[in-house]
């Protein structure tokens, strides 16, 4: 295996999305594995600072530079650091220059990518599909991610390997029992309601993780269900919030649909618990690490089969794939589960084999190696 690596990130501990929960795992693999088999890591982040790495559980604060968005000290910071490395991993497309500058000046090290979803699937001006193939090894996050690249960006599938996200290893252990009794007054619930669940950002520049589709099916599913109850968490913005008022009011659903806001962290484990069904018909999931967290709860989940979501489900085996466009079978996948909700539980013990930290790194392991050959 190489020696030196240097992970090239935006962000890391500076933010709480899906591309910042990647970096956070693969620095901590990185890691790991230069313990074991005598390796070097760094971490350098464009926009964080050192106080954002400060008592965090994944990589001791030593191994993380932030460059506080100087934009250029990070740039040139990179290319002097991975002149002297084997391996320059890069957490997005938007650092490609970087990586390619750091080939330019050093042709010997391998140079690999992490591709997420919406970022790689749009056409690339010319100069940068010359960068995008200079990369040794591309890395997308599901097999959609791999397919968008190599039809778009005319690239070599052997350059590829998909490299599934993964479970947090801290996450906090699935509650046993009853529902939160502070949650469900929080949110006027009942302990009969039934629950369907969506976590996820709700931005009018992001309308496609589905959850307007659940609305316009819920009518339907309340005249069959009464207590059936719409519980959204995550934060909104003031133009998709207003649209999706206006929505629920035209609907006449009001009683029946809660947005929570933002939730903490600390509490995700309680929310996840209140539901029944968790629920993202999204069509532009570059993988949807939610999902995978929601099985791990132990919620059924219902997801869209047009995008990376079908990773995150093992192509059905997990969860049940839908339509995301289909009214229809989004009201029939939720009246299965209601109707026999034991039939859907998740495999934990599948999730496991596919998706656990232990999992995700031997998969990174068997990356560098490949690298090597």
């Amino acid at each position: 295996m190489h020696k030196k690596t240097l992970f090239l990130t935006l962000r890391v501990f500076s933010a709480t999305g899906g591309i910042e929960k990647v970096c956070r795992l693969v620095g901590k693999a990185f890691y790991e594995l230069g313990l074991q088999y005598g390796g070097t890591t760094q971490v350098y982040s464009m926009y964080g600072n050192a106080n954002n790495a400060d008592g965090n559980k994944y990589i001791p604060q030593s191994l993380f530079t932030g460059f506080s968005d100087n934009k250029v000290r990070f740039v040139l910071k990179s290319i002097a650091a991975g002149r002297k490395a084997d391996i320059v991993m890069m957490s997005h497309i938007n650092l490609l220059v970087v990586g390619y500058l750091v080939k330019f000046f050093k042709p010997s090290v391998k140079l690999v990518l992490i591709a997420h979803g919406i970022e790689v699937w749009n056409p690339l001006p010319g100069w940068k599909k010359r960068m995008l193939r200079k990369c040794d090894l591309i890395l997308p996050v599901s097999h959609f991610t791999q397919d968008k690249m190599i039809a778009l960006h005319g690239l070599d599938e052997k350059k590829f390997s998909v490299f599934n996200n993964c479970l947090e290893p801290f996450l906090e252990k699935p509650l046993l029992g009853r529902k939160n009794a502070v949650l469900l007054q929080r949110y006027g619930l009942r302990k009969n309601n039934r629950i369907l669940l969506t976590v996820s950002r709700m931005s009018d520049s992001e309308q496609y993780k589905g959850y307007d589709r659940v609305l316009q099916a819920l009518p339907e599913l309340l005249a069959a269900y009464p207590d059936l109850r719409y519980l959204l968490v995550g934060k909104y913005d003031a133009n998709e919030k207003e649209r999706l008022d206006q929505l629920v009011d035209k609907l006449g659903i009001s009683e029946a649909v809660i947005f929570a806001g933002f939730v903490d962290d600390g509490e995700l484990a309680a929310h996840f618990n209140l539901g029944d069904i968790f629920i993202m018909p999204s069509e532009k999931e570059g993988f949807g690490i939610v999902f995978i967290e929601a099985m791990f709860y132990g919620l059924p989940v219902i997801a869209g089969n047009k995008d990376g979501s079908t990773d995150a489900l093992w192509h059905g085996q997990l969860g049940t794939l839908i339509d995301p466009e289909s009214n229809a079978e989004i009201v029939s996948a939720v009246k299965a589960i209601l109707d026999y909700p034991e039939k859907y539980q998740p495999d934990q013990e599948k999730l496991q084999e596919h998706f656990s930290y232990t999992w995700y790194k031997r998969k990174l392991k068997k990356c560098l190696e490949r690298l090597e050959s």
